[in-house]
């Protein structure tokens, strides 16, 4: 098994990421991918598109084994949302 170390920053690795993401890849992958998850190797650009952060993060190892991936859920601002919302409907 290989063991991969960060190479950057946390804030290094969310401004690459998001900044490819809006300007190279999102155009590409947004239409009928509404929820998926695409993982984006910082380094390259290379992307690959899953239903999970773990399948779309091992799909983009297949193609770059040296990849740092950051990774985003197509149409949302986060991966992940944490807390609740309210299950009243609002009239």
């Amino acid at each position: 098994m290989t063991v991969r170390h960060p190479r950057y920053s946390k804030e290094e690795f969310a401004k690459q990421g998001n900044e490819i993401y809006e300007t190279q890849i999102r155009s590409q992958v947004e239409a009928g991918n509404h929820g998926k998850i695409v993982a984006i190797d910082i380094e390259t650009g290379a992307f690959a598109v899953a239903d999970t952060p773990i399948s779309a993060t091992d799909r983009l190892y297949e193609h770059c084994p040296n990849a740092q991936p950051w990774v985003i859920r197509i149409g949302h601002q986060a991966v992940y949302r944490f807390g609740s919302r309210s299950l009243k409907k609002t009239v």
